[in-house]
Protein backbone atom coordinates (compact mmCIF):
# COMPACT_ATOMS: atom_id res chain seq x y z
CA UNK A 1 0.00 0.00 0.00
CA UNK A 2 1.23 3.46 -0.84
CA UNK A 3 2.31 5.66 2.05
CA UNK A 4 0.79 9.16 1.81
CA UNK A 5 1.70 12.39 3.52
CA UNK A 6 -0.09 15.69 3.61
CA UNK A 7 1.34 18.99 2.40
CA UNK A 8 3.00 20.58 5.38
CA UNK A 9 5.98 22.72 6.25
CA UNK A 10 7.94 19.73 7.49
CA UNK A 11 7.82 17.77 4.25
CA UNK A 12 11.28 16.52 3.35
CA UNK A 13 13.23 17.24 0.19
CA UNK A 14 15.00 13.88 0.33
CA UNK A 15 12.69 12.19 -2.13
CA UNK A 16 11.81 9.44 0.34
CA UNK A 17 8.22 10.45 1.07
CA UNK A 18 6.15 7.87 -0.76
CA UNK A 19 6.52 4.11 -1.18
CA UNK A 20 5.06 2.51 -4.29
CA UNK A 21 4.69 -1.12 -5.24
CA UNK A 22 5.80 -0.32 -8.81
CA UNK A 23 9.43 -0.59 -7.71
CA UNK A 24 9.62 -4.20 -8.88
CA UNK A 25 10.50 -2.98 -12.39
CA UNK A 26 13.78 -4.44 -13.61
CA UNK A 27 15.68 -2.67 -16.37
CA UNK A 28 14.83 0.22 -18.64
CA UNK A 29 12.47 0.00 -21.59
CA UNK A 30 14.32 -0.77 -24.82
CA UNK A 31 12.75 0.38 -28.10
CA UNK A 32 9.31 -0.25 -26.63
CA UNK A 33 6.56 0.36 -29.17
CA UNK A 34 3.39 1.28 -27.28
CA UNK A 35 0.10 0.49 -28.98
CA UNK A 36 -3.05 2.44 -28.09
CA UNK A 37 -5.71 0.70 -26.01
CA UNK A 38 -7.96 -1.60 -28.05
CA UNK A 39 -5.62 -1.51 -31.05
CA UNK A 40 -5.21 -4.76 -32.92
CA UNK A 41 -2.69 -5.52 -35.62
CA UNK A 42 0.85 -4.34 -36.29
CA UNK A 43 2.27 -1.06 -35.06
CA UNK A 44 1.73 1.96 -37.26
CA UNK A 45 3.30 5.36 -37.73
CA UNK A 46 2.28 7.47 -34.76
CA UNK A 47 2.50 4.56 -32.30
CA UNK A 48 5.28 5.96 -30.13
CA UNK A 49 8.47 4.05 -29.46
CA UNK A 50 10.11 4.64 -26.04
CA UNK A 51 13.71 3.89 -25.15
CA UNK A 52 15.87 4.47 -22.07
CA UNK A 53 18.57 1.83 -22.62
CA UNK A 54 21.41 4.33 -22.75
CA UNK A 55 23.74 5.97 -20.23
CA UNK A 56 21.81 7.79 -17.48
CA UNK A 57 18.50 6.71 -19.03
CA UNK A 58 15.60 5.89 -16.74
CA UNK A 59 12.15 4.70 -17.73
CA UNK A 60 10.87 1.38 -16.45
CA UNK A 61 7.37 1.05 -17.87
CA UNK A 62 4.88 2.81 -20.15
CA UNK A 63 1.11 2.35 -19.94
CA UNK A 64 -1.17 3.94 -22.54
CA UNK A 65 -4.18 5.74 -21.09
CA UNK A 66 -5.60 6.70 -24.49
CA UNK A 67 -4.37 7.29 -28.01
CA UNK A 68 -2.71 10.52 -26.82
CA UNK A 69 -1.97 10.02 -23.12
CA UNK A 70 0.70 7.83 -21.48
CA UNK A 71 1.52 6.94 -17.87
CA UNK A 72 5.30 6.68 -17.39
CA UNK A 73 6.89 4.77 -14.50
CA UNK A 74 10.46 5.55 -13.45
CA UNK A 75 12.84 3.09 -11.82
CA UNK A 76 14.24 3.70 -8.33
CA UNK A 77 17.84 4.39 -7.38
CA UNK A 78 20.18 1.42 -7.16
CA UNK A 79 19.91 -0.08 -3.66
CA UNK A 80 17.35 2.56 -2.64
CA UNK A 81 13.85 1.60 -3.69
CA UNK A 82 12.36 4.56 -1.80
CA UNK A 83 13.91 7.17 -4.11
CA UNK A 84 12.40 7.79 -7.55
CA UNK A 85 13.00 11.20 -9.13
CA UNK A 86 15.29 11.00 -12.17
CA UNK A 87 13.90 10.27 -15.64
CA UNK A 88 15.57 10.39 -19.03
CA UNK A 89 14.14 8.71 -22.12
CA UNK A 90 13.73 9.05 -25.86
CA UNK A 91 10.64 8.94 -28.07
CA UNK A 92 10.45 8.17 -31.78
CA UNK A 93 8.03 7.03 -34.52
CA UNK A 94 5.72 10.00 -34.14
CA UNK A 95 3.67 11.83 -36.72
CA UNK A 96 4.52 15.43 -37.51
CA UNK A 97 2.21 17.59 -35.40
CA UNK A 98 1.23 14.68 -33.11
CA UNK A 99 0.03 15.82 -29.68
CA UNK A 100 0.65 13.75 -26.53
CA UNK A 101 0.30 13.97 -22.77
CA UNK A 102 2.96 12.36 -20.57
CA UNK A 103 2.29 11.58 -16.89
CA UNK A 104 5.19 10.66 -14.59
CA UNK A 105 3.09 8.77 -12.08
CA UNK A 106 5.38 7.27 -9.43
CA UNK A 107 7.56 10.07 -8.10
CA UNK A 108 8.68 9.44 -4.55
CA UNK A 109 8.67 13.12 -3.60
CA UNK A 110 5.65 15.03 -2.37
CA UNK A 111 7.61 18.27 -2.33
CA UNK A 112 9.37 19.01 -5.60
CA UNK A 113 10.96 21.89 -7.47
CA UNK A 114 8.35 21.20 -10.14
CA UNK A 115 5.97 22.93 -7.73
CA UNK A 116 8.25 25.98 -7.73
CA UNK A 117 8.45 26.49 -11.49
CA UNK A 118 11.19 24.08 -12.56
CA UNK A 119 10.41 22.15 -15.75
CA UNK A 120 11.98 19.18 -17.59
CA UNK A 121 14.31 19.60 -20.55
CA UNK A 122 13.88 18.40 -24.13
CA UNK A 123 16.06 18.11 -27.22
CA UNK A 124 15.77 16.45 -30.62
CA UNK A 125 18.01 15.18 -33.40
CA UNK A 126 17.99 18.47 -35.30
CA UNK A 127 18.02 20.60 -32.12
CA UNK A 128 20.68 19.00 -29.90
CA UNK A 129 20.77 21.79 -27.32
CA UNK A 130 18.66 21.08 -24.24
CA UNK A 131 15.74 23.46 -23.70
CA UNK A 132 13.30 23.71 -20.81
CA UNK A 133 9.62 23.11 -21.42
CA UNK A 134 7.38 26.15 -20.78
CA UNK A 135 6.30 26.25 -17.12
CA UNK A 136 2.69 26.99 -18.06
CA UNK A 137 2.54 23.57 -19.73
CA UNK A 138 3.80 21.57 -16.74
CA UNK A 139 1.64 20.45 -13.81
CA UNK A 140 2.64 18.78 -10.53
CA UNK A 141 -0.47 17.84 -8.58
CA UNK A 142 -2.36 15.27 -6.56
CA UNK A 143 -4.23 12.99 -8.94
CA UNK A 144 -7.64 11.52 -8.06
CA UNK A 145 -6.94 8.88 -10.69
CA UNK A 146 -3.87 7.79 -8.70
CA UNK A 147 -5.44 7.77 -5.23
CA UNK A 148 -4.28 11.30 -4.45
CA UNK A 149 -0.59 10.64 -5.15
CA UNK A 150 1.51 13.32 -6.81
CA UNK A 151 2.08 12.99 -10.53
CA UNK A 152 3.80 15.25 -13.01
CA UNK A 153 2.01 15.94 -16.31
CA UNK A 154 3.17 17.77 -19.39
CA UNK A 155 1.67 17.95 -22.90
CA UNK A 156 3.91 18.05 -25.93
CA UNK A 157 3.59 18.52 -29.69
CA UNK A 158 6.09 16.76 -31.94
CA UNK A 159 6.58 19.41 -34.61
CA UNK A 160 9.05 17.23 -36.54
CA UNK A 161 9.24 13.49 -37.11
CA UNK A 162 12.63 12.73 -35.48
CA UNK A 163 14.17 11.38 -32.29
CA UNK A 164 13.32 13.36 -29.13
CA UNK A 165 14.83 13.15 -25.65
CA UNK A 166 13.19 14.19 -22.37
CA UNK A 167 14.94 14.47 -19.00
CA UNK A 168 14.22 15.57 -15.44
CA UNK A 169 17.07 18.09 -15.71
CA UNK A 170 20.24 18.61 -17.75
CA UNK A 171 22.03 15.24 -17.76
CA UNK A 172 25.61 14.95 -16.51
CA UNK A 173 26.86 11.45 -17.24
CA UNK A 174 29.56 9.28 -15.71
CA UNK A 175 31.33 9.23 -19.10
CA UNK A 176 31.44 13.04 -19.17
CA UNK A 177 32.93 13.13 -15.67
CA UNK A 178 35.58 10.52 -16.44
CA UNK A 179 36.57 12.25 -19.69
CA UNK A 180 36.97 15.53 -17.80
CA UNK A 181 39.06 13.91 -15.05
CA UNK A 182 41.23 12.13 -17.63
CA UNK A 183 42.02 15.48 -19.27
CA UNK A 184 42.94 17.02 -15.93
CA UNK A 185 45.15 14.08 -15.02
CA UNK A 186 46.90 14.13 -18.42
CA UNK A 187 48.09 17.69 -17.80
CA UNK A 188 50.35 16.50 -14.95
CA UNK A 189 49.59 19.56 -12.86
CA UNK A 190 51.93 19.65 -9.84
CA UNK A 191 49.17 20.85 -7.53
CA UNK A 192 46.59 18.17 -8.45
CA UNK A 193 46.41 14.51 -7.46
CA UNK A 194 43.78 11.98 -8.58
CA UNK A 195 43.15 8.86 -6.49
CA UNK A 196 40.75 5.94 -6.73
CA UNK A 197 38.89 5.59 -3.43
CA UNK A 198 36.89 2.57 -4.57
CA UNK A 199 34.16 1.52 -6.93
CA UNK A 200 30.37 1.70 -6.79
CA UNK A 201 27.92 -1.19 -6.67
CA UNK A 202 27.94 -1.08 -10.47
CA UNK A 203 31.76 -1.01 -10.55
CA UNK A 204 32.12 2.66 -11.44
CA UNK A 205 35.08 4.67 -10.22
CA UNK A 206 34.84 6.82 -7.11
CA UNK A 207 37.54 9.44 -7.62
CA UNK A 208 39.15 11.80 -5.14
CA UNK A 209 40.85 14.95 -6.43
CA UNK A 210 43.22 16.76 -4.10
CA UNK A 211 44.20 20.29 -5.15
CA UNK A 212 46.85 22.02 -3.07
CA UNK A 213 50.45 23.20 -3.00
CA UNK A 214 52.76 20.39 -4.16
CA UNK A 215 54.37 20.20 -0.72
CA UNK A 216 50.99 19.38 0.79
CA UNK A 217 50.49 16.41 -1.55
CA UNK A 218 53.31 14.40 -0.02
CA UNK A 219 52.31 11.25 1.82
CA UNK A 220 51.61 11.56 5.56
CA UNK A 221 51.36 15.36 5.45
CA UNK A 222 48.49 16.45 7.66
CA UNK A 223 46.57 19.52 6.56
CA UNK A 224 43.22 21.15 7.16
CA UNK A 225 41.02 20.65 4.13
CA UNK A 226 37.95 22.04 2.41
CA UNK A 227 35.95 19.07 1.15
CA UNK A 228 33.61 19.34 -1.85
CA UNK A 229 31.18 16.59 -2.78
CA UNK A 230 28.06 16.57 -4.92
CA UNK A 231 25.21 14.49 -6.26
CA UNK A 232 24.18 11.76 -3.88
CA UNK A 233 21.18 10.83 -6.06
CA UNK A 234 20.87 10.58 -9.87
CA UNK A 235 18.43 13.50 -10.08
CA UNK A 236 20.90 15.93 -8.54
CA UNK A 237 22.71 16.73 -11.80
CA UNK A 238 22.78 20.50 -11.08
CA UNK A 239 25.16 19.72 -8.22
CA UNK A 240 27.45 17.93 -10.69
CA UNK A 241 27.61 21.05 -12.87
CA UNK A 242 28.31 23.25 -9.82
CA UNK A 243 31.09 20.93 -8.67
CA UNK A 244 32.50 20.88 -12.23
CA UNK A 245 32.60 24.68 -12.35
CA UNK A 246 34.10 24.85 -8.89
CA UNK A 247 36.92 22.53 -9.96
CA UNK A 248 37.58 24.64 -13.03
CA UNK A 249 37.86 27.82 -10.94
CA UNK A 250 40.26 26.22 -8.47
CA UNK A 251 42.40 24.36 -11.02
CA UNK A 252 42.53 26.99 -13.73
CA UNK A 253 42.11 30.11 -11.61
Amino acid sequence: MAEKRSDSDNETETGEDVIDDQDTMVGNVTNLQVLPPYHYGPAEKGHLCFDAAFESGNLGRVSPVSDEEFDLFIRPDTCNARYRVWFYFSVSNMLKGQRVIFNIVNFSKTKSLFREGMTPVVKSASRPKWQRLPSKQCFYYRSPRKQGEYIFTFPFVFDVDELYYFAYCFPYTYTELQAYLDVLESQNLPYLRRELLGVSVQQRRLDLLTISHPANLADHVQQRVVFFTARVHPGETPASFICHGNRNIIVMG
